[in-house]
């Protein structure tokens, strides 16, 4: 049931709606310095500006539908192991499994018996936007908008229709560029650069909400290098200009005429225009597009950590500074940085010589260096400073989708171990790991820890963070095998800085900051 009291993210694509619940991070406010005032312009003076602007791209912006026809599919896709929960179910479907199975032996039999047994999928039909960037006809759009159609139509503004020849798409970015082969001509608009906005810029946002017929919003840039979880890579511009349902794909541009940003996705109570509209910045897209153009795909290097957002309490926890470092909360085996020495607890500082700010400006380094070559990594490790050799490879095509499987069940529905404690000042029950528990947990073998079995409400277990199922691997820079180890390391908490602790969660790692005293 829809609950308008949250907030949700929508893609902003006729064809559909991806909800996810997200939060976004408010920037670092500086002190207000006194400005000389602006030139004194008129409202007349923008109108003609947006007018100005919107006959020269307007006729560069196209419409795009597309449309899927029918699939056998299995009726429970067999991306999972025996007993195991497949990831590609939709979350209606996992929470219905996860509730009856294990509970009845006839629905295990009809769930093996379902596995493979084909069904047909509708015909699907979508729409989105997108502008043409080059007069022979490649446009740009969202990857979410073309990927996996069978066919997709291309409708100029005006009024022509081509049938694309071809379109290839990058999901980790969301771009995705289509061909057309027209007989003259066509008209295109420029790509900007989008590093040059700033906050308080107006823009235009153009596309084909709702399957109405191209529109133009006007609006200005509420913020930069907005990451509010709803994609891979993500340093979107944020924009209030109307961005609705239909508007994927199409150009945010200034008031030059220049196209800074791909509209890409809205934060909405309603499915609808809220205020807030996020754009992939034109400086990521210009990257991607250039390789797809060429290669039909996208040519990454990775290291192959997991990376944390550093707030406040872990800049006190680690000593980071602000607007400083890249906290890695997992390695993972046989990658780059496994190979390399990196350790999770490091602060990556600098790759290659340059300083790093944040997470998204080490994956962005990263991704765009060479792969087989060697690149010196400055981490901060338990307070020192040292300096990895770390040899970068070509990023494994299914990287993102094996990072995304595993799944634990709940741990306090799990039959509770013989060794169990309950700890009144962080608010948790914890128990060693079994080998039947880590079984159960969906934990390999060789991990190590103490399983958190449940959290009380309102205690500062749960206000840190901290859920049944996590399994407790540091406190602070000690390494905890045990319950005993467990207890020796949390009997000193300071209660002004709080506990940091290292903890495995499905199939990442995180660090949270516990502060009993609050």
């Amino acid at each position: 049931m829809f609950q308008p009291s949250k907030v949700h993210w929508v893609l902003a694509v006729v064809s559909g709606i991806f909800l996810g619940a997200g939060v976004v991070a408010v920037s670092q406010q500086q002190p207000v310095q006194a400005l000389a005032p602006p030139p004194a312009r008129t409202p007349m003076d923008l109108s003609t500006s947006f007018r100005e602007v919107a006959q020269r791209v307007l006729p560069a912006v196209v419409s795009i539908s597309t449309e899927t026809g029918p699939r056998e599919v299995a009726s429970i896709p067999d991306d999972g192991q025996e007993g195991e929960i497949p990831e590609s179910l939709s979350p209606l479907e996992k929470k219905f499994l996860e509730e009856f199975m294990g509970q009845d032996p006839r629905f295990n039999e009809l769930f093996r018996n379902q596995r493979n047994s084909p069904r047909s999928t509708p015909r699907q039909r979508g729409a989105g936007s997108g502008f043409i960037v080059d007069e022979k006809g490649i446009i740009l759009t969202n990857s979410h908008v073309v990927e996996g159609a069978d066919q997709v139509t291309v409708r100029l503004y005006d009024g022509r229709e081509f049938q694309a020849e071809s379109w290839d798409y990058d999901p980790r970015s969301d771009v995705a560029i289509v061909r057309i082969k027209a007989d003259e001509p066509l008209p295109f608009a420029a790509l900007g650069d989008s590093e040059q906005m700033q906050v308080g810029d107006w823009v235009l946002a153009l596309g084909n909400p709702f399957n109405v017929g191209t529109t133009v919003t006007s609006g200005i840039i509420s913020a930069r290098e907005r990451g509010p979880g709803i994609n891979e890579r993500e340093e979107y511009l944020q924009t209030d200009a109307a961005i609705n349902p239909g508007n994927s794909g199409g150009p945010l541009v200034n008031l030059n005429g220049d196209v800074i940003g791909i509209n890409t996705a809205i934060s909405s109570r309603s499915g609808g225009y809220d205020g807030i509209g996020f754009a992939i910045p034109s400086s990521m897209v210009r990257w991607v597009a250039d390789q797809l153009i060429a290669d039909g795909e996208v040519k990454r290097s990775y290291l192959g950590v997991q990376l944390q957002i550093l707030s406040n309490d872990l800049r006190t926890q680690l000593n980071v500074d602000l607007n400083q470092g890249a906290l890695v909360s997992e390695v993972m085996a046989d990658t780059p940085a496994k190979k390399g020495g990196i350790e999770a607890g490091d602060v990556i500082l600098k790759f290659g010589g340059t300083e790093i700010k944040n997470r998204d400006d080490l994956v962005d380094l990263v991704e765009r260096s060479v792969p087989d070559k060697i690149y010196p990594v400055e981490v901060l490790r338990n307070g020192s400073k040292e300096t990895l050799n770390v040899k970068l490879e070509r990023m494994p095509s299914d990287y993102t989708a094996a990072l995304r499987r595993g799944r634990r069940p709940d741990a306090r529905n799990e039959s509770t171990p013989s060794q169990e404690v309950e700890m009144e000042k962080l608010g948790i029950q914890a128990s060693a790991i079994s080998a039947e528990l880590a079984k159960q947990l969906g934990l390999a073998s060789d991990v190590k820890g103490v399983v958190v079995r449940s959290v009380k409400a309102g205690s500062p277990a749960e206000r840190g963070g901290l859920n049944a199922g996590d399994v407790i691997q540091r406190v602070g820079t000690t390494t905890v095998n045990t319950l005993d180890e467990f207890r020796e390391a949390i009997k000193d908490v300071d209660t002004n800085t709080g506990l940091l602790l290292h903890i495995k969660r499905g199939a990442g790692a995180a660090f949270v900051v516990i502060k009993p005293g609050t």
